[in-house]
């Protein structure tokens, strides 16, 4: 694999975690090859694919790491093996705008710590932009992210609150509480496009349902273990 970023420290480190994406992560990794073009490192994480995903990652990367199943396991992994001063973790099925990079320079420049963008799901179905536009408000009035609005931080700041909670479910939910006590996030209204067939698979308003109510558990303190069987934590999801 190339390095693009050899012999100098990138200013942006692209963590993507995988688990069998087969079918979609050549597509993810040619979207942010823009990205890489720029300067930035771009590792992707997998977390024990048995469909050849790495195989097929291998070309698209600066480096391919094996971590164990989870995405906090697999973000924290990569965070650890990255070089970059900001860390910005995408998930298999989001969509970057095409100056994600300038963006978050603008956002560190301006004295942001860590931040997110505004999110769009990719569906056809009526409900799910009403679920995107919660999903932005919620997060700008609570200060919290999910990580399907890419969540990006500075390395410093990210292990000073020691990176992920390496737990099954709500990880982003985690480490966006021990971020916030440290600042605000910053909202970017760039959006990202994430896939909707977590909604399309499983009923749109019965994953509605399903994550407010896993979302309250969690915050009345449920084991998030006990959470990811509630929520059907599958193969396809590190």
């Amino acid at each position: 694999m190339s390095d693009g970023c050899a012999g100098r420290t990138p200013l942006l480190s692209l963590i993507l975690p995988v688990l069998n994406e087969a079918t979609t992560v050549v597509a993810q990794l040619t979207k942010l090859q823009v990205l890489r073009a720029r300067g930035a490192e771009l590792l992707v994480v997998d977390g024990g694919s048995n469909d050849g995903t790495a195989a097929l990652a291998a070309a698209g990367a600066d480096r391919l790491l094996d971590a164990p199943r989870g995405r906090a396991l697999q973000m924290n992994a990569g965070a650890r093996a990255s070089r970059g001063e900001v860390l910005l973790f995408v998930h298999a099925d989001t969509t970057l705008p095409p100056d994600a990079d300038a963006l978050i320079r603008a956002a560190i420049a301006g004295g942001a710590v860590w931040g997110r963008f505004d999110v769009s799901i990719d569906s056809r179905h009526p409900l799910l932009p009403l679920v995107a536009a919660m999903m932005n408000w919620r997060s700008r009035w609570t200060g919290i992210a999910t990580g399907d609005q890419a969540m990006f931080v500075r390395r410093d700041a990210f292990l000073a609150v020691g990176a992920f909670p390496e737990v099954a479910l709500m990880e982003d939910i985690a480490l966006s509480r021990r971020l916030k006590a440290v600042a605000r996030p910053a909202c970017l209204r760039a959006r990202v496009r994430t896939s909707g067939r977590r909604w399309e698979q499983h009923g749109v308003l019965r994953t509605i349902v399903l994550m407010w109510r896993l979302r309250a558990s969690y915050f009345f303190g449920a084991d998030p273990q006990q959470l990811a069987v509630r929520y059907g934590y599958s193969p396809r999801q590190p």
